[in-house]
């Protein structure tokens, strides 16, 4: 264990008790994006801990901009729109996202929803006139939302909930020597569980985000009053499924996800079978897909072979970047797309009903 927070958490476990997941989880998160740009190479100077697909390729943030113009255009070119994204990280996606809507005559105000001070000073500098939001809840209320939230839910705090010899408990993080280690909580959850899991057997673990769920509800319903639509891409799953997915990196390396609370990335995957139904309850039209098939659809070797023309002698670099996005045993599987509409707006491009 390193760093202040480590011997904080160590302090208010040895005092009062073990404590959930969430919390941990999302102190530690708190205090990481409060204090550094996490982004980045390894080789930049300075390093970073992670790159995300925007930063990986213009190709990404192009393409999303192109799917949001398109159902704007579709939509019968709506006044007023405006162009939201949550965890914009440097500004990179919104840039290369907006720069592809102006081609179709979409230019929209610039709505970010960031937190932490250092990444808002990039994003200012890429993204003259953006204004910025604590939360959702701060984005305008009149005129259609185009919205983009990339790897944005997978680091909200999740619960875990264990399944004990004596029925479903909460797992929680109590203080193990020199380290911290799981343990089932002592009051029963079995009232708390998703529909199907009662009988799951004695070791299961099960993790649920109510703040994924609260966002994504959120929007859902502000699409559904105002109209837009939203992307959002994350690395989880389609379909239901139980297991422990907490992780954590550091330097672009996974690290145990006690070692380093305050100084890693602690992220979990994203449940988009239970959003998705939070978002169609909150009556969203709702289609999802690969990140690899969608982009893919949208036309990421048409644009990757007019990029590698115009630059002949980056012809390797823009391959790379394209099959590092789009490729089944890259992030094309992992990560996925879940894309929501207002009801009386058209379908998204690329996206299965």
């Amino acid at each position: 264990m390193t760093g202040d927070l480590a011997g904080r958490f160590r302090r208010l476990i040895e005092n009062f008790g073990p404590i959930p997941v969430a919390r941990f989880m999302g102190e530690s998160n708190a205090i990481y994006y409060a204090s550094r740009d996490p982004l980045g190479a390894p080789r930049e100077s300075g390093g970073g801990d992670f790159t995300t697909a925007p930063e990986i390729s213009q190709m990404f943030g192009e393409l999303t901009g192109l799917w949001l113009a398109d159902i704007w255009n579709r939509a019968g070119r709506p006044a007023k729109a405006a162009y939201a994204e949550l965890g914009p990280g440097r500004g990179t996606l919104a840039k290369d996202a907006l720069r592809a809507m102006a081609r179709s005559g979409l230019s929209p105000d610039v709505h970010l929803v960031e937190g932490s001070p250092e990444l808002r000073a990039a994003q200012a500098a890429a993204l003259a006139g953006a204004k910025f939001h604590d939360d959702p809840g701060e984005l305008p209320q009149e005129g259609p939302l185009l919205l983009v939230a990339n790897e944005f839910l997978d680091a909200l705090p999740i619960r875990q909930l264990v399944r004990a010899e004596a029925g479903w408990r909460e797992r929680m993080i109590g203080v193990d020597g020199e380290g911290f280690a799981f343990l089932a909580g002592p009051q029963p959850m079995d009232q708390a569980l998703p529909e199907g899991f009662a009988q799951c057997p004695a070791g299961t673990i099960l993790e649920t985000n109510p703040g994924a769920a609260a966002v994504v509800r959120e929007i859902a319903l502000r699409l559904t009053r105002q109209g837009g639509a939203a992307l959002f891409v994350d690395y989880g799953h389609l379909e239901p499924r139980t297991g422990s997915t907490l992780q954590a990196v550091r330097a672009h390396r996974k690290v145990d996800p006690f070692a380093h609370p305050g100084e890693a990335d602690i992220t979990a995957h994203v449940d988009f079978a239970v959003l998705a139904q939070i978002a169609r309850d909150a009556g969203c039209r709702v289609q999802t897909g690969t990140q690899g098939d969608w982009l893919a659809a949208m036309g990421i070797e048409v644009r990757a072979d007019a990029l590698a023309r115009a630059a002949p002698d980056r012809a390797a670099d823009i391959a790379e970047a394209r099959d590092r996005l789009a490729a089944r045993d890259r992030m094309g599987e992992l990560f996925k797309v879940m894309a929501l509409t207002a009801p009386d707006w058209p379908a998204g491009a690329g996206l299965a009903p």
